[in-house]
């Protein structure tokens, strides 16, 4: 790729924004590590109806906190590719989190939570500072030359 398809993120500090928005896609991979080992614990200590689905199910879900820790990551170095998986994670977040609110019982909670957490990542990422961080031009947007 030359210089003139990938522009160079800015350069100096890292904004506050960019900050928070990795720290939030950072949690939410956690998060998912977190549930994954705790049903592959329960799946293999407790006494689960289908013991290959807690297995599958645990792992996917640790296998799935790749993206958003990937993202996360990459949001730190400014890497413009690392925005991409951190809104697809943001996205895919909002209808479990409509789903978590459609349940009686302790998963309201889970869903509120995940609600505002995915939507200010979004705002973060999509945030015009953060866009200029990491070297993302607008459509039509075209290159000084040197």
């Amino acid at each position: 790729m030359s210089a003139e398809q990938s522009p160079a993120p800015e350069t100096g500090p890292r904004p506050r924004r960019l900050t928070y928005a990795a720290a939030l896609a950072a949690l939410e991979g956690l998060a998912l590590v977190a549930g994954g080992i705790w049903i592959l614990v329960l799946g293999f200590t407790g006494d689960p109806d289908d013991r290959q689905q807690a297995v599958t199910g645990g792992v996917t879900l640790v296998v799935l906190a790749l993206l958003p820790l990937l993202a996360a990551r990459g949001l730190l170095a400014r890497r413009s590719w690392s925005r991409g998986p951190a809104v697809i994670t943001q996205i895919l977040a909002l209808p479990v989190a409509y789903n978590l609110l459609q349940a009686d019982s302790m998963a309201i909670p889970a869903g509120i939570v995940l609600a505002v957490v995915a939507v200010t990542a979004l705002v973060l990422l999509i945030n015009a500072e953060t866009t200029r961080a990491l070297g993302i031009r607008g459509p039509g947007s075209v290159q000084d030359e040197k």
